[in-house]
């Protein structure tokens, strides 16, 4: 089957941008229904309340936040993932401006520039970027989060969400930082310097690394394994799988950007080491991976997008960490993703026993996943025939997503279920992460 035209998917990710930059990347989240006064009010602080209504809010079958007084805002990792999606599209233009010949590469990179700046300058109160950071880049002028007056003081810089958000684990405050956010925004940074060369960009991947590895809390500890708490609180008990390898893949990749030398090189490699080890060894005989380790802490079993995710951190840490010996897992992985998370269509499951809802998260999950896969077989010296059955298998996610879970507007739909279809947009979680699928596969050949 042949691929997605190009020209077609740069006129989708122009529409996308468009339409998100003109709400200023502003909108609902999956989880923010904590963020309406009155949900919060009835939810009276009580942990199991929060966790009824978030879940209420977010299963019901219409968008109820703007009857509850849930504001539009701006998510700091869909920021992140924006900012990262400009990037790449404008270095797949510098490659072939074919499929957008009106646009300028560097008009992509300045906006990216300024997403990222308003990354620095809203980094969370418990750990805002240093001044010295501040400095460099752009102050955009607006409110920044407040911090409370017994806000916890954690080293380095790092973002959460700009919602309270009850999990089944922990509860973390509005604008609390945590790994996962701090994980995907370093990622843009990273990007950033790798495009521009520019030192701003890796002084704030430093400061990102310090949060990242210097805070609570140390789930699992040996001398070749380590896996790291979702949030940096010292009460927290479970292990999410992704947190670990997504450190992972950042101090890989972090260690790779620094010059000859450089003493927090050795180290970030033997820490990224480590965590993907306790990764690695955590996937099951058939190629999967729990969401929770152990597995019984959650009810959810393998779910599509955390997996997309893990695989690939792992194929960052195969390349960057120089480790071959992870390769059958990855490859086992990602034979376990294809086939049982996917439709034959290329509709993304909702679990490995459950087909639906199809989500948007899913399906950009598995079009990166599969695009770096491509990209990996490359790099590996993979069979000639590998790359090739990767990158269709990302296609054929695309194709079906394009026809099912896009709206004509520019912006695509939260999910599609047996009978009807969530047409209500979720910035980050719809056009945020759709954005950043698109200039991926752009980028590929």
């Amino acid at each position: 089957m042949s691929a997605p035209d190009r020209s077609a998917i740069a006129r989708r990710l122009l529409d996308v941008m468009a339409w998100s930059a003109r709400r200023d990347y502003r909108g609902h989240d999956k989880h923010d229904a904590l963020n309406s006064p009155l949900v919060s009010a009835c939810a009276m602080g009580v942990p199991f309340l929060r966790l009824l209504a978030t879940q209420a809010v977010m299963r019901f079958p219409w968008n109820l936040r703007p009857l509850l007084g849930v504001p539009a805002a701006r998510n700091p990792k869909g920021i992140g993932l924006f900012a990262h999606a400009c990037l790449d599209f404008a270095d797949a233009l510098r490659a072939d401006p074919s499929p957008a010949p009106a646009e300028r590469p560097g008009a992509w990179t300045a906006r990216a520039s300024d997403l990222l700046a308003w990354l620095v300058h809203h980094a969370s109160p418990h750990a805002p970027a240093s001044a010295a950071l501040r400095s460099r880049f752009d102050d955009p002028g607006d409110p920044k989060p407040d911090a409370t007056p017994d806000a916890t003081a954690l080293a380095g810089c790092g973002w959460g969400y700009h919602y309270p958000w009850q999990d089944s684990g922990f509860f973390q405050p509005r604008h609390f930082p945590n790994r996962v956010v701090t994980s995907w925004i370093g990622f843009a940074f990273l990007r950033a310097h790798e495009a521009t060369g520019e030192s701003r960009f890796l002084d704030a991947c430093r400061e990102i690394a310090a949060f990242l590895t210097s805070n609570p809390r140390v789930l699992f500890e040996d001398e070749q394994q380590l896996c790291l708490s979702y949030v940096p609180l010292p009460d927290i008990r479970i292990a999410v799988m992704d947190v670990s390898a997504l450190v992972a893949a950042f101090l890989a990749r972090f260690a790779r950007r620094l010059p000859p030398g450089d003493p927090a090189a050795d180290s970030a490699r033997a820490t990224a080491r480590r965590l993907m080890a306790f990764v690695v060894d955590k996937q099951t005989d058939y190629g999967a991976w729990f969401y929770t380790w152990p597995a019984g802490d959650s009810p959810i079993k393998h779910d599509n997008y955390h997996t997309g995710i893990i695989l690939d951190c792992l194929a960052d840490a195969i390349e960057f960490l120089g480790e071959p010996a992870w390769e059958s897992a990855y490859r086992r992985g990602l034979d376990y993703y294809r086939d049982t998370l996917f439709t034959a269509d290329g509709a993304p499951r909702w679990m490995n026993d459950r087909t639906f809802p199809h989500d948007i998260h899913g399906a950009a999950a598995g079009i990166l996943a599969f695009t770096r896969a491509a990209a990996h077989a490359r790099t590996a010296g993979a069979d000639a025939a590998v790359a090739p059955r990767d990158l269709e298998t990302a296609d054929r996610i695309l194709r079906w997503t394009l026809a099912h879970l896009s709206d004509p507007a520019g912006f695509f739909y939260y999910q599609k279920g047996r009978v009807r279809t969530n047409r209500w947009c979720q910035m980050r979680w719809c056009n945020a992460w759709m954005s950043r699928a698109l200039a991926q596969r752009l980028l590929a050949p």
